[in-house]
């Protein structure tokens, strides 16, 4: 006897679906896996693989094309892979690093996320850039670059050529820092304490903060390394608070429904694997296995993006929000600046 028309035709749509998810993950695991490789290549080092894998998608997606069938694993690639690996990022932080900064070093930190977010989503406004592009700007110079990019999109949910160019800009400037900041102690009197905390605290990336701050000697990269790494423990409330003004903007609190708020479950998960590594219960070897691994799904995440990512459209968006990227950059340099030559 024949099988039931109901079954048959439910066998017929989940298969191509099936497909499409490993078609898409082996798409993007294969750029991640490129990425990976031309970041060995020494002219290539300074661009970490997170970006070089976002730039191949990009290059894949506006010559060749993607077709439909690597959209589901792409899909994929973005919202669970993404999710995991925020998650895991947990494992690069415990409560005594962030301590170690001391309370100063950490009232800086939150001090000048708070003033850097808030100035840059007003000069947004001034500069007539669209709301979401803004946040995701202001959340990836503040806090910790890409990362955070992709983190602040999942409750602002923008378009996926915003990323891209919320990215770049975080890469471009962040880059300019690296380059810059070591040659600045010569000009001022900085100590390598006081150079370690500026560069933590205020340069986008964390490849980046690590390669412009151990060229003033190993306490300054060590102090730069943990003061950067603090800054990813306010992730969370910049994500949980965007989520909340994002459900219902506008309404009063007692008139928003509880249930339709777009909570990050992920950035529970990150806080959870936060508490758990401050109890040294996970073997170093394991954590350094999974946190090298971890890299590679957040690469697999960029590389979706840059599939995703549509250059004429960036080009649709301007030049204007080149320049709100700058301004918040020289923000935050120059008032972290201040404030670390003033009270640490």
């Amino acid at each position: 006897m024949a099988n039931p028309p109901h079954k048959f035709n439910s066998e017929v749509v989940k298969t191509p679906q099936s497909y499409g998810i490993l078609a898409g993950l082996l798409l993007t695991s294969g750029l991640a896996l490129l990425a990976e490789s031309l970041h060995k290549i020494p002219s290539l080092s300074l661009l970490s693989s997170l970006i070089l894998a976002i730039l191949l998608g990009i290059l894949v997606k506006n010559t060749v094309g993607v077709p439909k069938i690597y959209q589901p694993g792409i899909k994929f690639s973005l919202k669970r892979i993404l999710r995991l690996s925020i998650i895991l990022l947990g494992l690069r932080l415990s409560l005594p690093q962030v301590i170690a900064v001391g309370p100063t070093g950490l009232g800086i930190v939150l001090v000048t996320l708070v003033s850097t977010f808030i100035f840059t989503c007003w000069l947004g406004r001034q500069l007539g850039v669209n709301k979401k592009l803004t946040k995701l700007i202001a959340a990836g110079t503040s806090i910790c670059g890409a990362s955070a990019i992709v983190a602040t999109n999942g409750v602002v949910e923008s378009k996926d050529e915003d990323v891209a160019y919320a990215v770049a800009i975080v890469t471009i400037f962040g880059t300019m820092s690296m380059l810059l900041y070591p040659l600045l102690p010569i000009i001022f009197q900085v100590t390598s304490q006081e150079f370690g905390i500026w560069c933590g605290v205020s340069i986008h990336e964390t490849a980046q903060v690590i390669a412009a701050a151990f060229q003033g000697g190993e306490v300054s990269g060590e102090l730069a390394t943990i003061a950067k790494l603090s800054r990813v423990i306010f992730l969370v409330p910049i994500v949980l608070t965007l989520g909340l003004l994002s459900a219902n903007p506008g309404k009063s609190p007692e008139k928003m429904n509880l249930n339709k708020l777009p909570i990050p479950w992920f950035v529970f998960g990150f806080i959870a694997l936060m508490l758990l590594n401050s109890l040294n219960i996970f073997p170093q070897n394991l954590k350094a296995s999974v946190i090298e691994f971890n890299h590679f799904l957040l690469a697999i995440s960029m590389a979706g993006m840059g599939l995703k990512t549509s250059l004429f459209e960036i080009k649709e968006t301007g030049i204007k929000p080149l320049y709100l990227g700058a301004a918040s950059w020289l923000f935050i340099s120059i008032f972290s600046f201040g404030l670390i030559k003033a009270f640490y």
